[in-house]
């Protein structure tokens, strides 16, 4: 998506050889006009699927999979906790153990039993990719609940970390609007050819 690809290059913030920093405008402050924009993109790509639950994680997928969802028939967000509240037992949830490349922290994510059932066909959507984390363990989930993976949708991907591409050649259909194949501070980010 080039529009994705001129804001990245016009306002992200490369750290070193592997981190990317778009907190102005994805996941601390959000761009809506861009955020629908990329919403229209993942609902045209993953179109009559049947489609109804957004899968992400707390808490930069949450925003995005709300403006997503409205492009989506009757699609619900349901997002997983990364903090175990009172309230929630142990037996009525799916939970899943989630690294956080960025944090360098592993997360448990629980999603309750009574949000997601055999019965739904889900849209993994996330931010960021690196190494495919969040998006493995929601995976995890939703088989857990028998649920339907009708794909992945992820706004940036870092390539060359390799998650996307295994999770590819697992068989997922994973939607990436941007691909970075390599960044540096200095020379700046090399984009894959990208079809989204």
């Amino acid at each position: 998506m080039k529009l994705l690809e001129e804001k990245i290059r016009k306002d992200g913030i490369v750290i070193g050889t592997d981190i990317l920093k778009v907190d102005s405008f994805l996941n601390h402050k959000i761009d809506v006009a861009l955020a629908q924009e990329m919403g229209k993109a993942f609902a045209k790509k993953f179109a009559g699927r049947g489609i109804n639950k957004i899968l992400t994680v707390e808490s930069s997928g949450i925003g995005l999979s709300c403006i997503a969802a409205q492009y989506f028939d009757n699609a619900e967000v349901v997002f997983a906790k990364k903090n175990k509240a009172k309230t929630t037992q142990n037996d009525s949830v799916y939970t899943a153990d989630v690294y956080s490349f960025t944090r360098a922290v592993t997360n448990e994510i629980r999603i309750s039993k009574k949000y997601l059932t055999s019965e739904d066909t889900v849209l993994i959507l996330d931010d960021f990719m690196a190494m495919g984390g969040a998006a493995n363990g929601l995976i995890s989930i939703a088989e857990q609940a028998g649920a339907k993976v009708a794909g992945i949708a992820i706004c940036i991907e870092k390539g060359f970390q390799g998650g996307g591409d295994k999770l590819r050649a697992q068989g997922y259909d994973l939607c990436s609007l941007a691909i970075i194949d390599s960044m540096d501070e200095n020379e700046g980010i090399v984009f894959r050819e990208n079809d989204n």
